[in-house]
C-alpha cells in the first residue's frame, strides 16, 4: 500500500479564516445567542444580566472548534495560556467578533467600547474594556437574520408552502378578482363585470339603442383580505426550565420566526411581545432574542391586561393574543401593586382574576390562542375554558413541535368578519 500523501489544507481552514462569511458565523453561534438561561443557575441574583463579550468570545471559539475550522493545537495553546484571549485562538475570535460588528450584526452595549476591543491588552483602560463586564446587543439586521433562519427551519420541517395575506370567508369588490360576479349593491366599488352588465341590458331589447339601468350593473367579486394585530405572550417563569427541559428557547424561536413572517408577508399587520412572570412587561424585538427566564411565578392575568392595552391602540380588523406557556397561573397583581403568589394548585383568587381578564378579552373582541407546553389535567381544563370564553384555540404541544403549530395556525386561519 502506498504511503498517504501530504495533507491538503484549504485557505478556509487557515487561522485567518478570511473566507468565513459573517452570516455563516451567525448561523454557527445562533444557538448560544438564543440561549434562555437553561444552563445557568435560575436563582441567580441578577437574572436580567445581559451576555458579555466573554460569552460572545466563548460562543465563537466553541463554534470554530465544533466545525473543525481551527487546528486542535490552537486549543491546546489557549488552555496553557494565562489568559486564553491573548493566545492565537483568542486573537482569531476577537477578529471575528469585530467582523460581526463591522458587518452590522452586533453593536456594543450602551456606553461600551466597540465589540472585540476589550482584550485586556495594551491601551485597555477602565472596566468598560473588561470583556467579562462589557456587553453587546443584536442589531435589527441580526434579529431579522435569526428570524429568517428560524422561519425557514420551522416551515421547512412542516412542509409548508408560500404564504400570503390573511384570508377570510367574506368577499368584497376590489382589484384582485375571484372570477365570480354578482348584481351591484349600494356601497360596492364600481369594479364592473362589463360583459355581464351588457348581457343584462341586452335582455331588455336593443330597440332604440342600448340603455343601461342600475339593475343591469354587475360587479366582480374579490377576496377580502384583513389585517391583524397580534400580541405574543411569552411565559418566562421558572417552570419553563424547571423540569430538565428548555422550553423557553423554542418559544423565543417561534416568536422571532413569527415576527419575520409578519414583517415580510403581512406588512399591514402588527406584532408586539410581552413577557409575563411575577408581573409583565413589553419587550422590544431587539431584546427578545437574548431574553432569559428567571426565578418567577406566572402572572397570566397581568400579561393579558397589558396585551389588551397594547391591542386597544391598534386599528385592525382582527386582534389576537398568542400565549405560549407551560404552567398554571400562580400570581396576580393586587390593587395596591403587591404581588400575590401561590404556586400550589389553582388558587381560586388567582384563577378568578385571570378569568376576569379573559372575559375582558372576549368583550373587546380579542381572540386568545393558547399553546400549552404541559399536559396536566387541571391545566388542560383551564386552557380549554380560556379558549371557549374567547372563541380561540388551544394547542397542547411540545417544545419540538410548537413552531409548526403556531406558524401554521397563523397562516391557515380563516376568520369571518361580522358586521
Amino acid at each position: 500500500m502506498a504511503p498517504p500523501g501530504p495533507a491538503v489544507r484549504y485557505s478556509k481552514y487557515e487561522p485567518t479564516l478570511d473566507d468565513l462569511d459573517s452570516a455563516e458565523l451567525m448561523r454557527m453561534i445562533q444557538d448560544r445567542l438564543l440561549a434562555s438561561g437553561f444552563e445557568r443557575d435560575p436563582w441567580d441574583p441578577d437574572p436580567d444580566a445581559r451576555p458579555t463579550l466573554d460569552d460572545l468570545y466563548e460562543a465563537i471559539a466553541e463554534a470554530l472548534l465544533r466545525e473543525g475550522l481551527v487546528d486542535e493545537s490552537l486549543l491546546d495553546a489557549a488552555m496553557e495560556a494565562d489568559d486564553w484571549r491573548q493566545s492565537e485562538l483568542g486573537r482569531l475570535v476577537r477578529d471575528l467578533a469585530q467582523r460581526l460588528e463591522r458587518d452590522g450584526f452586533l453593536r456594543p452595549g450602551e456606553g461600551e467600547d466597540p465589540v472585540g476591543s476589550g482584550d485586556g491588552g495594551p491601551g485597555a483602560v477602565g472596566p468598560a474594556r473588561d470583556p467579562g463586564r462589557a456587553t453587546f446587543e443584536l442589531t435589527d439586521k441580526s434579529i431579522d437574520f435569526l428570524g429568517y433562519r428560524t422561519l425557514k427551519d420551522v416551515l421547512g420541517g412542516a412542509g409548508a408552502a408560500s404564504v400570503g395575506a390573511h384570508e377570510t370567508d367574506a368577499t368584497t369588490t376590489g382589484v384582485e378578482t375571484t372570477g365570480a360576479s354578482r348584481p351591484y349593491a349600494f356601497g360596492d366599488a364600481l369594479n364592473l363585470d362589463v360583459t355581464e352588465t351588457f348581457k343584462q341590458a341586452a335582455r331588455r331589447g336593443l330597440e332604440g339603442g342600448l340603455a343601461l339601468e342600475e339593475g343591469d350593473l354587475w360587479v366582480q367579486e374579490s377576496e377580502l383580505s384583513s389585517s391583524c394585530a397580534t400580541v405574543v405572550l411569552l411565559d418566562c417563569s421558572h417552570s419553563m426550565i424547571l423540569y430538565g427541559e428548555d422550553r423557553f428557547t423554542p418559544a423565543k424561536r417561534v416568536a422571532l420566526a413569527l415576527a419575520h413572517l409578519i414583517r415580510t408577508q403581512y406588512p399591514g399587520d402588527s406584532v408586539r411581545f410581552v413577557l409575563f412572570h411575577d408581573s409583565a412587561e413589553e419587550i422590544p424585538l431587539a431584546r427578545l432574542a437574548m431574553a432569559q427566564v428567571g426565578p418567577y411565578h406566572t402572572n397570566t392575568a397581568q400579561g393579558l391586561r397589558l396585551a389588551q392595552r397594547l391591542l386597544a391602540r391598534q386599528r385592525k380588523d382582527m386582534k389576537q393574543i398568542v400565549m405560549i406557556t407551560d404552567g398554571k397561573p400562580s400570581a396576580i397583581t393586587l390593587p395596591g401593586g403587591r404581588i400575590y403568589k401561590n404556586a400550589y394548585g389553582l388558587d381560586p383568587l388567582v384563577l378568578g382574576e385571570t378569568l376576569r381578564e379573559v372575559g375582558a378579552c372576549r368583550r373587546a373582541g380579542i381572540q386568545v390562542n393558547t399553546f400549552m407546553l404541559a399536559r396536566e389535567p387541571e391545566l388542560i381544563a383551564f386552557v380549554q375554558r380560556v379558549s371557549r370564553m374567547t372563541r380561540g384555540k388551544a394547542y397542547f404541544t411540545t417544545p419540538q413541535t410548537i413552531g409548526q403549530y403556531v406558524l401554521q395556525d397563523f397562516q391557515a386561519r380563516r376568520t369571518k368578519l361580522v358586521n
